[in-house]
């Protein structure tokens, strides 16, 4: 158990080398949330992880076919490794402006704990397990995950668990700030873009052709009102809309995107259906009202994302570790259900848990995400904890 691994020197002396070291894991952490990283576009980011990777001596620094960054910490033996994986994108596009304000003991911006501080947190336990201070039994790999956010569909994720790492033992996903979630639960999803296409026309003499806004908004209207159950929980969420070219045109195209998700992968299989069926009635109600002759409308509804859901059971020993690093720290564990890199690992059947990398943070995926770095070294602690306790400590 942990427990016993705790006050090991070794592990010991790592954890005092995060707590001196605390002031030089905030500036990095300020330094890649400087990076603009989106779904995507995450090359420059990653480019900085792999030579970051390199000055800490890991080995087998590489890039795979889905832009991951991967570094190995060799163990005692070559057995299959424990992964750490923090996601290098953000949600904020291009021309956000990424830089870091501080206010007090207060940082603020896009990205700097979702996912500025799950990178730096990497970064730091990598250091701490040297390989030579501190060693384990197991190899452990430290990875740099592409599009976990927005239509990423977790691409970063899905390529590694299937084709670079399918042996991985478990896998520990660092995901922003916090020392008490523990997410064990992989909360499924899916992800739509409903288009409708039509004439189009003037708003004046082209009057009676239907209007593909029209009809996106007839299906909006149509997933806001779905009766949705409390238990198991369950959202529907249309998050962007668009079309047409003028205020006096009427579209001829029009698209929204729909984010289902549930505690349940049986509810996404029946609001599949309710999807389907909002979009047909949008397009049904506005060609009903066309003008003689006009040509109708048509739509297409297509999946963007699919995210699946799964549990890694609390009495594992993952998650058991997990709950006694989080007591260690003198923090009262929170089991939690959530959308992280870990859904791919669980949803494989690979031992999985999210959590988050020390602090306080808030307003993520606005830009006026913020974080403190309150007691931030127990986050790390609790997290380096967990890795050697997967891994093992060389004795």
């Amino acid at each position: 158990m942990l427990r016993h691994l705790w006050h090991h020197a070794a592990l010991r002396q790592a954890r005092l080398q995060l707590a001196s070291r605390d002031n030089d894991i905030v500036r990095e952490q300020v330094t890649v949330s400087e990076i603009a990283a989106p779904t995507g576009e995450e090359n420059e980011r990653a480019e900085w992880v792999a030579r970051r990777f390199e000055s800490l001596r890991l080995v087998d620094v590489r890039m795979d076919g889905a832009g991951n960054v991967i570094g190995r910490r060799p163990g005692r033996t070559d057995a299959p490794p424990v992964v750490v994986c923090a996601h290098l994108d953000t949600v904020f596009p291009r021309q956000t402006r990424v830089n870091v304000t501080r206010l007090g003991n207060r940082l603020a911006g896009p990205g700097i704990g979702d996912n500025g501080r799950g990178v730096a947190a990497m970064l730091a336990i990598a250091t701490a397990l040297d390989g030579e201070t501190l060693r384990t039994e197991r190899p452990v790999e430290f990875i740099g995950t592409t599009g976990e956010e927005g239509t990423g569909d977790l691409r970063g994720a899905k390529h590694l668990f299937a084709r670079e790492r399918p042996d991985a033992v478990a896998a520990i996903i660092l995901d922003g700030a916090g020392d008490e979630r523990i997410v064990h639960r992989a909360l499924a999803s899916r992800r739509y873009r409903l288009t409708y296409q039509g004439p189009g026309g003037h708003s004046w003499t082209a009057f009676g052709v239907p209007n593909a806004v029209h009809a996106a908004a007839v299906t909006t209207a149509r997933l806001a009102r779905l009766v949705l159950p409390t238990t198991p929980r369950t959202t529907v969420s249309v998050g962007r809309i668009g079309g047409g070219i003028s205020v006096n045109s009427i579209p001829d195209r029009a698209w929204l995107e729909v984010d289902v998700r549930s505690a349940s992968s049986a509810m996404i299989a029946r609001l599949d259906r309710d999807v389907r069926d909002a979009a047909a009635s949008g397009a049904a109600e506005e060609n009903a009202r066309r003008a003689p002759g006009a040509a109708p409308l048509t739509f297409a509804v297509e999946v963007i994302g699919e995210r699946p859901g799964g549990e890694t059971p609390v009495d594992h020993p993952l998650v058991l570790a997990t709950m006694e690093a989080t007591r260690l720290v003198g923090r009262t564990p929170e089991l939690a259900i959530a959308s992280t890199d870990a859904n791919i690992p669980i949803s494989l059947g690979i031992p999985s848990v999210a959590i988050g990398a020390g602090g306080r943070g808030g307003d993520a995926h606005t830009p006026g995400e913020w974080f403190e770095n309150t007691e931030g070294t127990l986050g790390l602690s609790r997290a380096l904890g967990v890795v050697v306790s997967a891994a093992g400590l060389t004795q």
